[in-house]
């Protein structure tokens, strides 16, 4: 048996003349936590799709849990579980009945059944709310229930889309405690899409960004960050960004400059001695700035250095 509990290579999809994804490797060991962030239209979405079989791939392949997406697809579902952004839940039920009604679509055996229906109930952590109608029930509630019932049949991977959008936080939290307890205690490989930096950070072992449809970027969350340089300086202007960029590229302690909307991200090894000089550089120029901040990298960092814009939390 592989180690891998995700491999794509090469994989393609064509919608159209439109590329959506444009030949993709992907290597997610089994047991580990991987978050996948990109933009608006960067094929983010389109890639969890084809690896959960709900797209043909236009070319490469795939393989989840052993089986090949294209040619296996129903070995492939038996052994995913997939919480999308928006909670697929019957709202005239009961939060029980839905559990109930997954297991026995996965053909779960009475006596197996009853003990994962509880197992769900207790990840759902609803009390007993989980008789009521899920059309009462919270955002929280509904993911929480959505996340447990797609881990009913004991999948090997899970893949979760965005699974704390809109979440309060307390809420965001508990999910995010779910996601470490089930790969900790039980193993479970997660392929994790969310628009939260933050969270990536916390859960994820390895992150990957995807942009126009290719990976741009993949690795632990502390070897990018660590890449990015020692400290970041955060330049905000009005105007004049390139021949901003242009003047301070030109000084000796910088290793990078990015250039975003707002302004400059700047890498070196020592923000607290560059910074007056930018300013000094700046003023030199004519350009002033709005604001100067020195800060260690964040994931927000590496995704702007990668694809030329922040996250901004924006849903995908």
């Amino acid at each position: 048996m592989t180690n891998l509990a995700i491999e794509a290579r090469g994989l393609v999809r064509d919608f159209g003349s439109k590329r959506a994804v444009d030949g993709v490797d992907l290597s997610v060991a089994r047991g580990e936590i991987y978050g996948f962030l990109g933009p608006n239209g960067a094929g983010k979405s389109t890639t969890v799709r084809l690896l959960c079989t709900l797209l043909a791939p236009t070319g490469g392949s795939a393989r989840v849990a052993g089986y090949d997406v294209a040619s296996q697809a129903n070995e492939v579902r038996i052994r995913i579980g997939l919480a999308l952004q928006e909670a697929a839940l019957d709202e005239k039920q009961s939060g029980r009945e839905i559990l109930e009604l997954q297991a026995r679509l996965y053909g779960l055996e009475a006596s197996t059944r009853h003990q994962r229906v509880n197992r769900a109930i207790e990840l759902a952590d609803i009390g007993d709310a989980i008789d009521d109608w899920v059309r009462t029930y919270s955002g929280g509630m509904k993911r929480r229930l959505d996340v447990a019932a797609s881990l009913i049949h004991d999948p090997e991977v899970l893949f979760l889309d965005e699974p704390t959008t809109g979440l309060d936080p307390v809420s965001r939290v508990r999910v995010w405690e779910e996601v470490r307890r089930l790969n900790d205690l039980h193993g479970v490989t997660v392929f994790l899409t969310t628009q939260y930096l933050e969270e990536a950070d916390a859960l994820a072992h390895r992150v990957g960004i995807i942009d126009q449809g290719r990976i741009v970027e993949e690795g632990t969350p502390a070897d990018l960050k660590r890449a990015i340089g020692a400290d970041v300086i955060v330049v905000e202007l009005e105007d004049e960004l390139e021949l901003a960029a242009h003047t301070v590229r030109a000084l000796s302690r910088v290793d990078d400059v990015t250039i975003g909307s707002r302004g400059l991200t700047i890498s070196t090894s020592n923000g607290a001695a560059l910074v007056a000089e930018i300013a000094i550089a700046l003023n030199g120029i004519g350009v002033s700035s709005v604001s100067l901040t020195v800060r260690t990298p964040s994931l927000d960092d590496v995704f702007l250095r990668a694809t030329g814009q922040r996250l901004l939390n924006a849903s995908s």
